[in-house]
């Protein structure tokens, strides 16, 4: 998929992964509404952005992805401001052990709850333009795959190989960065709650795996994009290598 001239949504995208990833867009042509629950940033943002790259490039809308229906006035903005809707990055996310229901709420409803009500707008059945959804989520899911050397992320692979079966034309991958340089990845030590006692092992693992760039990041959101052939696929990223999850979802057309 060529990005010029394409609309994508970025949830969770004022700060951290999902600004760079709004960047990105931006950069290779492509017009961004911007989700977030932070205003202030996210205006910025906004407006740094369309200065950057033109005017009326990028576009801010306050959603809480725990609610059905601000992420869906959401996607309605956007097809009213930008025409349509070609790619939906699933970045909302929090880390805090301590209110782990409401981590569960935004990290996984949240993609779960985008990527569904997204597929109104894209899919081609009922007029859409088709896509791709790309959920980034982490290396603790795809860790697992190494270990037992087959797939585990269902929730990726049944989405896929529903949208080939259905014709939706609708690609769905998932982006499993390792810890990353930013705001959330400072506060981890914070958050930890009962499992506080883990932040040695915690310590550990960053050590020896290390810690990514954002750049490092986007480079695999990119790949992910616009390579058609990916499908089903989660792309696990560290800083010194890439391995992929791969489903048997054929590409969509």
């Amino acid at each position: 998929m060529a990005l010029n001239g394409k609309t994508a949504v970025v949830t969770g995208a004022a700060m951290g992964i999902g600004r760079s990833i709004a960047e990105l867009l931006l950069q290779n042509g492509a017009k961004v509404a911007i989700l977030d629950m932070n205003e202030t940033a996210g205006q910025s943002l906004v407006e740094t952005l369309n200065k950057e790259h033109g005017p009326d490039r990028a576009l801010f809308l306050l959603c809480n992805v725990e609610s059905e229906e601000e992420i869906k006035a959401a996607f309605q903005k956007t097809v009213e401001t930008f025409g349509g809707i070609d790619i939906l990055v699933n970045n909302a996310g929090i880390f805090n052990e301590i209110t782990w229901e409401k981590t569960i709420g935004i990290n996984l409803g949240g993609c779960i709850r985008g990527s569904y009500l997204v597929i109104e707008h894209m899919n081609k059945l009922t007029g859409g333009r088709g896509g791709v959804i790309i959920n980034v989520a982490s290396m603790a899911g795809k860790l697992m795959y190494l270990h037992l050397n087959r797939p585990f992320h269902p929730l990726i692979e049944s989405r896929a190989a529903a949208s080939v079966a259905s014709g939706y034309g609708i690609r769905m991958n998932a982006l499993c960065p390792g810890f990353v340089q930013t705001d959330l990845f400072s506060s981890i030590k914070s958050k930890l709650g009962q499992f506080s006692n883990l932040a040695g092992a915690n310590q550990e693992l960053i050590e020896k795996l290390g810690v990514l760039t954002l750049a490092e990041v986007v480079e695999g959101f990119l790949e992910l994009v616009t390579d058609e052939t990916k499908n089903g696929e989660a792309l696990l990223v560290l800083p010194k290598e890439k391995k992929y999850a791969t489903f048997s979802a054929s590409p969509t057309d």
